[in-house]
């Protein structure tokens, strides 16, 4: 991200950033935050043995467990106060989108305006110390019952551990929730996405260190090597590139006459995404597939054979039901999302409201119909794109043992969370030049006067 901000300050003129103290200050504020973050991801848990929980970890890892694990930047591994990271509140969040969708009084409640907005955000935040709360007292219970050749997981298992367990973690995320929204206020990006992706940034120079020695072990020999690293380059390009993807649907607004003048006749456009839902359909696809797979092997039951330990099998990294499964969940979740963030009946009542059209389609339901139409098949185009990302780096997780963190989830959210921190940046820079300009302007104008 560093490098990317760099690049940019010289392409927008490096005298402007400068003298841009405010941007300055901005980031200054958010490498803060995130150190602070990061230093918190060490911080273990009281009552946790850390050589035994990383014996039973390294036995028990994989799964949904090295998902969250990456997520929270090696907290869940360690075991630190941040080992649900800020997961419950992203919960939080899409159940809320869900239930805004879905109840009457929560939608009306979105369309009072700030003061909605507010509201919904406030039982969020009750949400989230919930969520946390049940997964805190989840994870404590599942610790006390955790066994390694090296004994306890848990040193004085019983009510005071889980008490302060769920207390530590609870407060934990609470604070990760905070700094977020700090971040947002303060300092530049959305707080939350930054904070994920720290975590996930956080893990790469391992991941790197661990596909070196794969190739020092000669797994991989050097061609491969280099022709692993350009797949990597070419995969986060068409990232870039689809992620920029939009279609824009053409608006138009006749003449206006507001007493005695008459505005002229505008054409706009309706930028519809080809990736409208984001990261959030190989996430919560991930989480289906692998919370099974995880419940199994924290169980034991895959150790016993039987139907439980063909079902672990079936549902490992590169296995065709597994990929067919993940494929089919991530194209569901992407238009099931998608209509829920984007509605064609709103949309369409909208533009008949301000007195726009789009050229060919009557208002109302056939210019929603239109839209629905248009909707449907980019967001095929966009589900087809999340399935190619996502497999792509299974299978080569599943043959050559790349680390987790070369996922197809992991590079779309760096990816996003850098192209949206630097539009920020550039909006910023631009803004910090128009008001050097309307400055130099008025003291020309000044002293053209005197």
């Amino acid at each position: 991200m560093a490098s990317a901000i760099e690049q940019l300050a010289k392409n927008a003129n490096w005298g402007a950033f400068s003298k841009a103290t405010e941007l300055k200050k901005r980031l200054w504020f958010v490498l803060g935050a995130l150190l602070v973050y990061r230093l918190g991801t060490y911080i273990p848990v009281p009552g946790i043995d850390p050589a035994v929980w990383e014996d039973i970890y390294n036995q028990k890892g994989g799964g949904i467990l090295d998902m969250f694990n990456m997520f929270s930047g090696g907290a869940l591994q360690r075991m630190t106060i941040f080992a649900l990271n800020i997961m419950p509140y992203i919960s939080a969040s899409i159940i809320m989108q869900l239930a805004s969708a879905m109840s009457p009084k929560l939608e009306a409640m979105k369309k009072e305006g700030e003061q909605g907005r507010t509201k919904i955000n406030q039982y969020t935040r009750y949400l989230t110390v919930i969520l946390a709360a049940v997964q805190a007292y989840g994870l404590a219970v599942g610790l006390e019952s955790m066994q390694s050749s090296m004994g306890s997981a848990v040193i004085d298992p019983g009510f005071f551990f889980r008490a302060s367990t769920v207390i530590t973690i609870v407060g934990g995320t609470m604070f990760l929730m905070w700094l977020g929204e700090q971040i947002t206020q303060r300092g530049i990006g959305n707080g939350i996405s930054l904070i994920i992706f720290a975590g996930i940034v956080a893990g790469l120079p391992h991941a790197l260190a661990s596909v070196l020695e794969l190739g020092r072990q000669g797994q991989f020999n050097p061609i491969e090597l280099i022709g692993l690293a350009v797949m990597v380059v070419g995969v986060i390009a068409f990232i870039v590139f689809m992620e920029r993807a939009q279609r824009r649907v053409v608006v138009q607004y006749p003449k206006r006459q507001s007493g005695n003048q008459m505005s002229m006749a505008q054409q706009n456009h309706i930028p519809l995404k080809l990736n409208t839902s984001g990261v959030i359909p190989p996430i919560f696809a991930s989480s289906l597939l692998l919370l099974p797979l995880t419940i199994v092997n924290f169980s034991g039951a895959s150790a016993d054979g039987g139907i439980f330990s063909q079902i672990v099998a079936a549902l490992q990294h590169g296995q065709p039901l597994y990929m067919l499964m993940y494929g089919g969940l991530i194209m569901f979740f992407a238009f099931f999302y998608t209509a829920i963030v984007f509605n064609p009946q709103e949309n369409a009542e909208m533009l008949r409201k301000y007195g726009g059209f789009v050229p060919g389609m009557r208002p109302g339901k056939h210019t929603a119909d239109y839209l629905d139409y248009v909707l449907t098949r980019i967001t095929f185009i966009g589900g087809l794109y999340l399935v190619f990302i996502c497999l792509l780096p299974e299978l080569m997780i599943s043959h050559y043992s790349i680390p987790f963190y070369f996922g197809g989830t992991s590079l779309l959210i760096a990816v996003s969370v850098t192209m949206d921190t630097v539009a920020q940046v550039h909006s910023h820079l631009i803004a910090h030049q128009y008001e050097g300009l309307i400055k130099k302007a008025k003291l020309k104008g000044t002293r053209e006067r005197r």
